[in-house]
């Protein structure tokens, strides 16, 4: 089985891309790329069985009506415009689900700079989609929505504070602990790259929840929750770790 982890910024330049084959005896990291253009994404989702991608799929429904709305100038008008009715246009439902499962709060799609990856991964979509690829946003296709920190987090290790040149330490601390997890993992000569940059750690961690996936070890979407998830995105977490 060969998988693919994609940690997707804005730009190329922040854009880590690992591989992954597993024979049946041992996971390998087959490459890992720091540096990924579009055309470099397209051809791996094309080339592996699965592709775990860091980067919000969609938008939350009631913010695509209130900008399509407020365009028009039909927004009907609020009873209030307090936090609750601003979290429903900042948060999906897989936000506040995740946050729900471990505490933890995705950036917002509709009001943070994550918005910048979203663009970028919604025309990577449409160019896979027109070359037959099924990118279903609930993760039944070839792609599935990851999430770093929350695959940390449930798999009981460091999750936050990892970020940064200055942090390698962390990372190096979080290697250690993939390892323990993962204990047919073989770094192959990458664990250097991996202390030094943190969008290689977080495309391997993409790839491992992405592996997870295909042998059943996640948690998708819940039956109420596949259509919104169609159109929002959804986060798979791994099961839950004995903490």
């Amino acid at each position: 089985m060969r998988v693919c982890g994609v940690d997707l910024a804005a730009e190329p330049k922040n854009t880590g891309l690992a591989l992954l084959h597993d024979d049946g005896t041992q996971i390998a990291l087959e490459s890992v790329v720091v540096g990924v253009v579009d055309d470099h994404v397209i051809e791996t989702v094309q080339d592996v069985e699965y592709t775990g991608v860091d980067v919000p799929f969609g938008w939350p429904q009631p913010f695509a009506a209130f900008v399509e709305e407020h365009a028009k100038q039909t927004l009907p008008p609020p009873a209030t415009t307090g936090p609750t009715w601003r979290r429903e246009l900042a948060l999906r439902t897989t936000d506040r689900e995740v946050h729900r499962a471990t505490g933890l709060t995705p950036l917002s799609v509709s009001a943070n700079l994550i918005a910048y990856p979203a663009f970028r991964w919604a025309g990577i979509e449409a160019r896979l989609r027109d070359q037959q690829i099924d990118v279903s946003r609930d993760g039944s296709g070839a792609v599935a929505e990851v999430y770093p920190a929350a695959a940390l987090y449930r798999w009981g290790l460091p999750h936050t504070g990892y970020k940064g040149t200055q942090r390698a330490a962390i990372r190096q601390q979080i290697m250690t602990g993939l390892t323990q997890r993962f204990p047919t993992l073989d770094w192959n000569g990458y664990a250097a790259l991996v202390v030094a940059n943190d969008n290689a750690l977080d495309a391997i961690i993409a790839g491992l929840v992405s592996h997870q996936i295909r042998r059943g070890q996640c948690e998708g979407p819940p039956l109420r929750y596949r259509e919104t998830a169609q159109i929002e995105g959804w986060i798979w977490l791994p099961q839950r770790s004995d903490r």
